[in-house]
């Protein structure tokens, strides 16, 4: 029997600039940074001079990272709002819209997605187009909330909001777009509480999890390659619009001149 009730569509609202600042200023968000930075480094491949583009709200990561960049963007969603970053220094941060990135075809090395998938208006759309921006064999790693997990079922963190995800729904929709999932991390194993008794185990909860319920993670880290050997469909964009190249478009030099 079928039903007449309208099929409602889940749209996922952007966390505030705002609330992501302070979260990752309090104990417990510099606590989970701590514990998504070491899930990263696991998996995080060292390419020297690269191009990284941090998608989201990606900055506590992005100062981990930049050190081996030849340059780093923040790309951050309009509808999150934007911060100078890094601060003290000249800002590459960038507010957009994440369908249409300002950057031409093949000209980043690597994508890192901090809060962004989750919140997407059309994941594929997403991710076709930072399939479009990355060079050839270039990588995208993405963090998102695990559907499995405790941290996103609790709304006072910026985990809590937004479409989570399962592994194999990520995996599926990495595929759908033309990308090859490769190694896979976890983290936020510790309860998101407020306590300082429960933040003290952090580490003791962060190890166990890790060995023995690691399908209930807070986060799931999945690194993905651009994949070439097969042809995305053509599909008419009546929103899309031109934007100025800033890069030239090639990738990290695979030789170079000693």
């Amino acid at each position: 029997m079928k039903s007449n009730r309208p099929l409602i569509t889940f749209i996922a609202m952007h966390a505030d600039i705002v609330d992501l600042r302070q979260f990752y200023h309090s104990e417990l968000g510099r606590l989970a940074e701590q514990s998504i930075a070491m899930a990263l480094s696991s998996l995080w491949v060292r390419l020297p001079q690269e191009r990284l583009v941090g998608l989201g709200y990606a900055v506590p990561f992005l100062d981990r990272f930049q050190a081996d960049t030849e340059r780093t963007f923040a790309f951050m969603p309009a509808g999150q709002g934007a911060v100078n970053w890094p601060m003290g220094s000249l800002s590459t941060t960038t507010l957009v819209f994440d369908e249409e990135l300002p950057l031409p075809d093949s000209s980043i090395d690597r994508v890192l997605m901090v809060h962004s998938l989750e919140f997407a208006e059309s994941p594929r759309e997403t991710l076709k187009e930072l399939w479009r921006v990355l060079a050839p064999g270039g990588r995208l790693v993405i963090v998102v909330p695990n559907r499995r997990g405790v941290w996103a079922r609790m709304e006072h963190t910026p985990f809590g909001s937004g479409r989570p995800y399962s592994r194999g729904q990520l995996t599926h929709l990495l595929r759908e777009t033309n990308f090859t999932p490769g190694a896979t991390a976890e983290a936020l194993f510790f309860p998101p509480s407020k306590l300082r008794t429960i933040l003290r185990l952090r580490r003791a909860f962060e190890r166990i999890g890790r060995t023995l319920w690691p399908a209930f993670s807070g986060v799931i880290i999945v690194e993905a390659q651009k994949r070439l050997y097969q042809g995305l469909p053509v599909a008419a964009r009546a929103s899309r619009r031109v934007f100025v190249p800033v890069l030239a478009p090639h990738g990290v030099p695979t030789t170079r001149n000693r």
